[in-house]
């Protein structure tokens, strides 16, 4: 018989601990970055891409919005009390 099929379901790790090691991994450049530690050089300039837009309208727009009133008023209502009475420990078990 076939062994694999008797033990059970067990998951190696390694795809957790490579995901680990790249994140470890990302924040020490992030902070040698930051700390000044190397320097990222580029040549050229950094320039946005011409972009031109032309025509297009804005649709007519009708809003019927309820009408509210905000206000206050003083109100006396009652609020019920709860009064708890503990049993008393007698030391003995229930």
């Amino acid at each position: 018989m076939n062994d694999r099929y008797d033990r059970p379901h067990t998951r190696d790790g390694s795809g957790r601990t490579i995901a680990i090691i790249l994140l470890v991994a990302l924040v020490l450049l992030a902070v040698a970055w930051a700390a000044g530690l190397f320097n990222v050089d580029t040549k050229g300039e950094l320039e946005a891409p011409k972009v031109s837009v032309e025509g297009g309208s804005v649709p007519d727009v009708d809003v019927d919005a309820a009408d509210v009133d905000v206000g206050t008023k003083k109100e006396t209502i009652e609020v019920p009390t709860v009064d708890i009475d503990k049993p008393k420990d007698d030391g003995e078990p229930k």
